[in-house]
């Protein structure tokens, strides 16, 4: 049965309809969504060199040279992809920028093939309006949560643990704080508010009433920031608290900083570099809180990352971070939660170790994730 184009974006986006994005790589790495992938029409010379031909010729015109540019063999190398990702995904649509040309293009050298495909009517940037316009109408009531707690409380690994949650630092790839970089590039501004908005819109349809949970955060996320209408929504949501004791902080401290982040940078390093570009990383990061850690501790917690370092790179031990983490724990990342926890308003409605919240959680009707 024939399925006809559509303008059903919620339907896309709720149900992760998958996607065929024929815009040139330069707009899709601009922007773009998580169900997408790209599969262009022109690369971004043959785009470039059309969209100057439409601005000095016109429409007409760029279309001939679009037919010079992507000849007979172009031309069915693209479709077989376009019919390879359709024979996959056979409930998926394609798209382009507005819904016009390219699409057409690419449905009809489909159609020519003998598959037909429909595509999504007014393309990304139709998807991408939908998406601003319904979060900023949804965030207005959206029942949020805040979990907040000390820096390396576990406020994700309990995160994870709730369903009805939005992992605001795993969607941004960072967690958040000075030595927050996982290891991998974030994602644009675009992607990130995309992504957020694609995880509320879920969340909200089918039950506008239950909490949402999110990690209480400051509105920058490494490079990124929140969109300004979710960050005034957490500052009015009431929060619970993570407490736990300080020395289960530096173990996740060591796992989430050191082990972890390591890891991550060999998966996309050689091992004989990988080592210094981690050092390095934390040397960096470090510098960047020197006027905040003030010069005496700056110095007293430098020398600690560099004895930490040595001894794990000649023998292999990490329990020398511990001092390292300790020292920003206490003298860093406390201070500015506990000033930034005094100028909150908002209702506290509880606080405890992880047994206790998750108790407390199931008390309250909050679906986990066991």
């Amino acid at each position: 049965m024939r399925r006809n184009d559509t303008d059903n974006y919620e339907e896309i986006f709720v149900n992760d309809i998958p996607l065929i994005d024929t815009r040139a790589p330069v707009e899709f790495n601009k922007g773009a969504f998580a169900n997408a992938v790209n599969i262009p029409l022109m690369n971004d010379a043959e785009r470039h060199q059309v969209g100057v031909r439409y601005k000095e010729a016109g429409q007409e015109a760029a279309i001939q040279l679009g037919r010079e540019l992507v000849d007979a063999r172009s031309q069915r190398q693209r479709t077989e992809a376009w019919i390879s990702f359709a024979c996959a995904n056979p409930t998926g649509y394609l798209y382009c920028f507005r819904g016009g040309l390219r699409s057409k293009i690419t449905q009809g050298w489909m159609a020519d093939a003998g598959v037909y495909y429909p595509y999504v009517k007014g393309g990304y940037k139709a998807m991408r309006r939908y998406l601003i316009d319904q979060f900023e109408t949804d965030i207005k009531n959206a029942p949020l949560i805040l979990i907040s707690g000390r820096t390396g409380a576990g406020k994700t690994l309990l995160l994870n643990q709730i369903r009805r949650s939005i992992d605001l630092e795993g969607l941004a790839n960072h967690r958040g704080s000075s030595f927050g970089a996982t290891g991998d590039a974030q994602p644009t501004p675009v992607n990130f508010e995309n992504s957020t908005a694609v995880a509320l819109l879920k969340h909200l349809r089918g039950d506008r009433h239950n909490p949402i949970f999110v990690e209480g955060e400051g509105r920058q996320v490494g490079s990124l920031s929140l969109p300004k209408s979710l960050w005034e929504a957490m500052q009015k949501s009431p929060t619970v608290i993570l407490e736990s004791e300080l020395e289960s902080r530096i173990d996740i401290g060591v796992q989430d900083y050191v082990l972890d982040l390591l890891e991550k940078i060999k998966a996309n390093n050689s091992d004989r570099i990988s080592f210094d570009l981690f050092a390095d990383r934390h040397r960096t990061s470090l510098h960047k809180i020197r006027k905040r850690l003030g010069e005496q501790q700056y110095r007293k917690a430098l020398a600690l990352l560099e004895e930490a370092l040595k001894a794990h790179r000649h023998f292999q031990d990490t329990d020398g971070y511990r001092p390292f983490i300790r020292l920003l724990l206490e003298k860093y990342y406390d201070p500015m939660y506990d000033y930034q926890l005094s100028n909150r308003t908002s209702e506290i409605l509880f606080r405890g170790d992880h047994h206790a919240l998750v108790r407390w959680l199931h008390d309250q009707g909050v679906e986990i994730i066991a």
